[in-house]
């Protein structure tokens, strides 16, 4: 009985050290989410008026650029997959990749080959775990991306995009990430950054862009000089913007799964206890009746000698 009660124990201590480490976890994860929430909320308009001034230079001339240009057949697609360098955040990382799978199968069944490029050591070990060819991937900044790591992930998708196909460039750039959207939801989504669609960098933009007619503009240089100067920035604002929510988006649900973690860890403690309480008065309730029953027979060996 006595084994059994220091088993309890010892598994009380062990589950006890378990919940001071989630503990430290979750509010380590709350102060963080808090300050990717404001950079999120400062990078937002920023890249939302980046792409009105796009938008402005597509719809208001009649130049031919190669990033804002649909391809007649369009044959290859790049999947930029955002995911976490670490664990411990639920569901996170899954069902951002689940949403990359399903844009992959869709974009093979349209015909298009899919260069995947990934951001983080969860998508790069899945994509790895499975051998499947990953055209650059870049990992240790997910937690805190800074824009310098946003346009190193741009410059070789653009250089992509400009490339012709034949000579292993892409038609299409689509990005996949999490977007924040408060503490309690965060969703996977796919976006579509190039070639740049007129109807959804309009819904991209300020609420009071919508509807609104864009007119036709005199451009110093040319249309095509300034989509040249504008639209890398506009990928590295995007991709930018993009690693700014799915860092939120990663810290609140580390806070989520840690809490979750805690409160488990709290009811087996509750739970362990209860059964070492009663380990410990079945080890009392016999040691008295060892006490009573040796009593009895001491007493009755004494009455026999008399």
């Amino acid at each position: 009985m006595g084994a059994t009660l220091r088993v309890y124990k010892r598994r009380i201590r062990s589950v006890t050290a378990t919940k001071k480490i989630t503990r430290a976890m979750e509010m380590i994860a709350a102060s963080r989410v808090v300050k990717a929430q404001r950079q999120v909320a400062a990078s937002t308009p920023y890249s939302s008026e980046l792409t009105r001034a796009v938008t402005a230079v597509a719809t208001g001339s009649n130049t031919q650029h190669p990033l804002t240009t649909e391809a007649e057949k369009p044959i290859r697609a790049a999947l930029l997959l955002i995911t976490s360098d670490r664990g411990l955040a639920g569901a996170y990382s899954s069902n951002v990749i689940k949403a990359a799978e399903q844009l992959t199968e869709r974009l093979k069944a349209e015909g298009k080959e899919v260069d995947a490029y990934i951001v983080g050591r969860k998508g790069v070990s899945y994509y790895g775990f499975r051998e499947r060819k990953v055209m650059e991937s870049w990992v240790g900044f997910t937690d805190n991306p800074t824009y310098a790591d946003a346009k190193m992930i741009a410059a070789p998708l653009i250089a992509a995009v400009q490339q012709d196909t034949a000579d292993g460039g892409v038609d299409e750039l689509h990005i996949v990430f999490t977007e924040f959207i408060s503490m309690m939801t965060q969703n996977a989504l796919d976006d579509r950054l190039l070639p740049l669609s007129l109807d959804g960098a309009a819904d991209a933009s300020d609420e009071k862009s919508k509807g609104e007619i864009l007119p036709l503009y005199d451009f110093e240089p040319s249309p095509e000089d300034v989509l040249d100067a504008l639209l890398p920035r506009y990928v590295e604002s995007r991709i930018y913007n993009a690693l700014l929510q799915a860092a939120a988006s990663k810290h609140a649900a580390t806070r989520r799964a840690m809490k979750s973690a805690t409160d488990n860890a709290e009811e087996l403690i509750k739970s362990l206890s209860r059964l070492a309480n009663a380990a410990r008065q079945a080890e009392i309730t016999q040691e008295i009746s060892e006490i009573v029953g040796g009593s009895a027979a001491l007493a009755d060996a004494t009455a026999g000698s008399d």
